[in-house]
């Protein structure tokens, strides 16, 4: 459950759309909104200091030290590289294991804040048990809790106890406010995990509580995407459920809408490119990676490790896939001189081995291949090296990919 859980699990908070916004908000939850409203635009340090002032405005509310611990987890996150719907999706998934810790004043901060959100959250149902915000609080602060033990510390099994309390306060909010749609982000996203795994964790996860139903869970998410809070967070998991389901129009539809609402976060517009390659959209990927990869190159802000080897990476991707194959060599050639990840590393040898058999060097292709495979091996990448070991055997061709 957990890398898929840590996507998802974020911390609640208003949209920044003015539009989408209740009527009238309280100052602190201003405070919260503008810190997320940095934090999704990727200005991190704008972020963490809204955040941090956020804290000083309403030190005794949980809502506050957890939307501080919830940025600070998203720039470890950011900080580490696992940003992207490849880290959450199929073989890539798992070298997310490999990756560098967070600095420790980082990783520090975060664990004291998230401390505080989850004391102030219960010490308040030890006084009121019926107090649903106060529910609502604890909930969101072990569905964190749950998010960074699975996709910072690397452990599933010590993530499952946070990620059961965080389930059952959500469900019983939603249960007893059945309105109250941003309560429905975690319920949602545990129920579609659940359901996708094999039957014996299915049944393991049902008999310690929590409830499956991938119909379900992509229900309650669209409904929490709809309403007034919480809509980015609801966006992440449908983003990475659509894309898993193969329903890429609709993933490309949200992508579209959260690029415009935070024009100033890359990362979406490397995710509408990436998004447009599994939707079979080339000349739309395409122009959007060109297109971001200038903005790139322009952005003096702080990047993921290896990011522009992965901008393009993806670029290539989209020019091989439309057969031009010059262009897709060139943007190929130049991922390995970027200092790539490991395993767009070894991806990168995975597709010029198809350049090469589609250039009939067999020869020169088995090389790529062998390679692609130690990498993708190596980086814990068993997609990849399946498709390596395939190729090895039989040349790769657009009729029989």
């Amino acid at each position: 459950m957990g890398s898929f859980v840590a996507a998802r699990s974020v911390p609640q908070t208003p949209s920044t759309d003015p539009s989408k916004r209740p009527a009238s908000t309280s100052p602190l939850d201003d405070a919260i909104d503008r810190a997320y409203d940095a934090a999704y635009n990727l200005d991190h340090d704008n972020a963490i200091q809204l955040a941090r002032s956020a804290v000083s405005l309403a030190p005794g509310e949980a809502r506050a030290h957890r939307s501080l611990a919830g940025i600070l987890w998203l720039q470890m996150l950011f900080q580490r590289g696992a940003v992207t719907v490849d880290n959450y999706l199929g073989g890539v998934t798992k070298a997310q294991l490999t990756l560098p810790k967070p600095a420790p004043a980082l990783d520090a901060e975060f664990k004291k804040e998230l401390g505080l959100a989850m004391s102030l959250a219960e010490e308040k149902l030890r006084k009121n048990a019926r107090d649903m915000n106060a529910k609502y609080d604890a909930g969101a602060a072990y569905a964190l809790q749950a998010s960074y033990t699975a996709s910072v510390e690397g452990s599933v099994m010590s993530a499952f106890g946070p990620a059961k309390r965080a389930f059952n306060a959500h469900e019983d909010v939603l249960n007893k406010d059945p309105q109250r749609a941003d309560a429905g982000i975690v319920v949602g996203s545990y129920r579609y995990i659940v359901a996708m795994q094999a039957l014996p964790t299915r049944m393991f996860a049902y008999m310690a509580g929590f409830g499956g139903g991938k119909d379900k869970g992509i229900d309650l998410l669209e409904a929490a995407n709809r309403g007034a809070e919480g809509r980015m967070e609801a966006a992440v998991a449908l983003i990475l459920i659509y894309s898993r389901e193969a329903r890429y129009a609709d993933a490309l539809r949200l992508l579209r809408e959260y690029s415009a609402e935070y024009p100033r976060n890359r990362i979406l517009v490397l995710e509408l490119g990436s998004a447009a390659i599994r939707a079979g959209r080339l000349v739309e990927a395409d122009a959007t990676l060109s297109r971001g990869l200038a903005a790139f190159d322009a952005d003096p802000r702080p990047k993921i490790p290896g990011e522009r080897a992965l901008w393009t990476y993806k670029r290539g991707l989209a020019r091989l896939l439309m057969n031009r194959q010059a262009d897709a060599f060139v943007d190929f050639g130049s991922v390995l001189e970027q200092h790539p990840v490991d395993w767009v590393r070894g991806r990168t040898h995975l597709e010029l081995g198809k350049l090469a058999d589609l250039a009939a060097n067999r020869p020169g292709a088995l090389a790529q291949y062998k390679q692609a495979k130690a990498l993708c091996e190596a980086s814990n990448d068993p997609i990849c090296a399946a498709d390596a070991s395939r190729f090895l055997r039989r040349p790769f061709s657009f009729e029989a990919k």
